[in-house]
């Protein structure tokens, strides 16, 4: 398995879309990597994790997000399951379930119901422990606001209480499950 492999299949390694899922990618690797060696007695899969990591966001050149230099025909929601479907016709089905539970702390059927989301109605959210840390590492990193930098807790809780009380519940307690430190 070469996650830059598989990558630089779906993007073009001179392209704007390539550049930011590359950096965005390794960030989000070497921060669960990170959180994996503090949880050791949990047994995660370090070399599993750091791949998938790679891989999350394989998805958004599917979507619309110029910002990101994508100009697919889905909204951005859908990177997660439209990356799942990609990775899984590449013979990945372990990987290819990180791109689909990586978002928010994962959604629920009844999330996806009550906010419309135009995504197919299954829950996404992760059940492994490396899914969990995917997942976890993923929200220091915004995709708007400085991008290459790493948020500190208080902005990440601030991001995901935008999404209720539940959601906001769930990351405080990866933040003690990961040992997690501003």
């Amino acid at each position: 398995m070469h996650p830059i492999e598989i990558i630089r299949k779906y993007y073009n390694p001179e392209s704007e879309a390539y550049s930011f899922l590359v950096q965005h990618s390794r960030m989000v690797a070497k921060k669960a990597a990170e959180v994996a060696e503090r949880v050791r007695h949990l047994n995660p899969d370090i070399k599993f994790i750091e791949e998938a990591a790679m891989l999350h966001d394989i998805g958004i050149f599917m979507t619309n997000a110029p910002q990101l230099g994508c100009y697919g025909d889905k909204p951005y929601i859908c990177h997660g399951y439209l990356g799942r479907e990609l990775l899984e016709r590449e013979g990945f089905p372990r990987h290819a379930i990180v791109c689909e539970t990586h978002i928010g702390v994962g959604l629920s059927v009844k999330d996806i119901e009550k906010n419309n989301f135009p995504i197919p109605k299954r829950d996404m959210i992760p059940t492994t422990i490396e899914e969990k840390i995917i997942c976890f590492a993923d929200k220091f990193f915004s995709k708007d606001n400085e991008p290459l930098k790493e948020k500190p807790i208080s902005k990440a809780r601030e991001f995901i209480a935008r999404f209720g009380d539940g959601k906001l519940k769930q990351f405080d307690e990866w933040v003690k499950l990961f040992k997690e430190t501003e």
